[in-house]
């Protein structure tokens, strides 16, 4: 979302208020990423470019996560993305706009999508007790997103002063 972008752009201003331009360009670009670092090895070389006070990790149920991603259809000529249950094509398996076949990507048929959460649980467990003993990692429960973003909005709100842009000075 639009929201959750500014955030990120803000994030880095947190981080180091007194960093020159070069450093602070060095530093948004790992700022920049949802999901990252995902591994322990991403973990420490982000460290050597940035020291992170924010984290946030997303508690959602395997279950809830599979079926949501092997619901995921796409339309590979235009990169459109359909789930079967937020954003349905009107016409099951048609592209809305050009009538063509939708697919699913191998990645997104239940098998895959299972053994993808598994092996993601096993690398990402370290990465998330590495922030968690820096105390600075947030985990948020939840199964629908308009129930668990108010709580992660909060957080930002709490923990990043808004940049006024130059078009609202």
């Amino acid at each position: 979302s639009q929201t959750l972008r500014n955030y990120s752009k803000n994030i880095c201003l947190q981080l180091s208020p007194h960093a020159n331009r070069e450093e602070w360009e060095r530093r948004q670009t790992c700022q920049k990423r949802v999901g990252f670092p995902r591994t322990l090895v991403q973990a420490e070389a982000l460290d050597k470019i940035c020291a992170l006070d924010l984290v946030i990790t997303l508690n959602i149920p395997f279950e809830t996560l599979k079926d949501r991603l092997s619901r995921r259809w796409i339309h590979p000529p235009s990169g459109r993305v359909y789930n079967l249950d937020f954003n349905p094509p009107h016409v099951h398996g048609i592209d809305d706009i050009t009538g063509e076949p939708l697919i699913q990507q191998e990645d997104d048929k239940p098998e895959a999508v299972a053994a993808r959460l598994r092996q993601y649980k096993d690398v990402a467990k370290p990465v998330i007790e590495l922030y968690k003993s820096r105390g600075v990692l947030h985990q948020f429960s939840g199964t629908e997103t308009n129930k668990i973003w108010p709580y992660v909005y909060t957080l930002f709100s709490n923990k990043i002063t808004p940049v006024q842009s130059k078009e609202a000075q």
